[in-house]
């Protein structure tokens, strides 16, 4: 692949506002769990090797198991292996991220009120905001696994 542009090198003050928005979900109440796997069922859909890289790494290290994280493409199959909690954020993670088939529907939305504060689902949809961004700056820019 071509080399492309970086950036946090060539526009820092954008690369900035996207590290805000990730001090914003630091703080977050949704579980560092959700988090990552949000970040992973995107970065499958949207396949992003570099996210993929880095946030089963960072999940491994949070304390996920390696035969979670190989069926997270297939969790509608693996319904045991997650919490209903986990089921409705993934789903909620495919409905955003493939926004134009139909957006986040009314049924998912429902689901989720029943296990998370209305701060919570905001939570939610601004981790898969952030993470649908990221993977198109890295996909566009060519980021390579290990820059």
């Amino acid at each position: 692949m071509d080399k492309r542009i970086n950036i946090n090198t060539t526009e820092p003050h954008a690369y900035k506002a996207m590290l805000g928005l990730e001090a914003y979900l630091a703080q977050a109440e949704i579980s560092k769990t959700i988090k990552e796997l949000i970040k992973i069922r995107a970065s499958q859909i949207n396949n992003c090797a570099y996210c993929l890289a880095m946030h089963t790494k960072d999940a491994i290290k949070y304390g996920e198991s390696a035969e979670r994280l190989f069926i997270v493409s297939a969790w509608h199959e693996a319904e045991s292996h997650f919490t209903e909690e986990e089921r409705v954020a993934l789903k909620m993670t495919e409905e955003i991220t493939q926004i134009s088939q139909h957006g986040l529907s009314n049924e998912t939305y429902q689901k989720a009120l029943k296990f998370f504060s209305e701060k919570q689902i905001a939570e939610i949809i601004m981790a898969i905001v952030t993470i649908n961004a990221w993977n198109r700056i890295a996909i566009s820019t060519q980021l390579q696994i290990g820059e």
